[in-house]
């Protein structure tokens, strides 16, 4: 694998004149122009982001996806296939904010993870662990159970994201040991297990930012990362890419 996938997770944030200021500004920065850059805005503006990315290499991703694989009354959901249509590359499923927020299980994560790639979307799938899980050394098993759904995609391309939960949004930051250990069980876990190819991705996320990006991403087992906040700013945003930018 050469080079390192960044993801920018803009979550609930953008109004169109900034975000047209936000993606100009990525196009013009030379570390996004070299790496492998996704962005995933809000739903209400990705159609404004294809068309502005249209003929860049930043890659457009989504932020979730409905588990309704067929056009139907299903007030409020966006199918698989609307984000393919759009222009969509990547989706992300099972982030920690959904599981959190909207009580997001593994059974409606592995029917979300089904559609995604039914739709020919590659599915970026979060995993991580509470400060309480962390701390009463359970980690592993919960990360081997969310992990659990991705034995549906065999044959098919995805990404894992691990996100410990307790250093999203905190500016708390996992260990470069902790984050190097996660990893490879995350790596040997989907290979072992789902029959993933030995080319899987697997991101850190959690609160990446410019000043930890290179320690975060030298690591070997480090496929990547799922950027936040960090992502909002083209200054950081070029920094985190830059750091990215390893041959591994």
């Amino acid at each position: 694998m050469t080079g390192k996938l960044v993801i920018g997770n803009w979550k609930m944030n953008g109004r169109l004149a900034a975000n047209l200021a936000l993606l100009d500004a990525l196009q013009a920065n030379a570390a996004v122009q070299a790496a492998q850059v996704a962005v995933a805005p809000p739903f209400a503006y990705l159609g404004q982001a294809a068309t502005v990315l249209a003929g860049s290499n930043i890659a457009l991703a989504a932020q979730d996806v409905s588990a309704f694989d067929k056009d139907g009354a299903y007030t409020g959901e966006v199918s698989a296939a609307m984000l393919a249509d759009v222009g969509c590359r990547y989706v992300l499923i099972g982030h920690s904010e959904r599981r959190q927020y909207f009580a997001e299980d593994h059974a409606l994560l592995a029917r979300k993870l089904q559609a995604a790639v039914a739709a020919g979307l590659i599915p970026v799938y979060c995993v991580g662990e509470t400060l309480a899980e962390r701390e009463a050394d359970a980690y592993k098993a919960v990360i081997a159970e969310q992990l659990a759904v991705l034995g549906a995609l065999a044959g098919h391309d995805y990404v894992v994201a691990y996100e410990p939960v307790w250093a999203i949004g905190t500016g708390k930051v996992a260990s470069v040991e902790q984050i190097d250990e996660v990893h490879q069980f995350i790596r040997e876990t989907v290979l072992q297990c789902h029959g993933a190819s030995d080319s899987i991705r697997v991101l850190y996320g959690g609160s990446v930012k410019a000043d930890n990006a290179d320690a975060i991403l030298s690591l070997q087992s480090v496929g990547g990362a799922l950027v936040g906040g960090a992502s909002l700013d083209v200054e950081s945003f070029g920094r985190i890419c830059q750091a990215a930018k390893i041959t591994v």
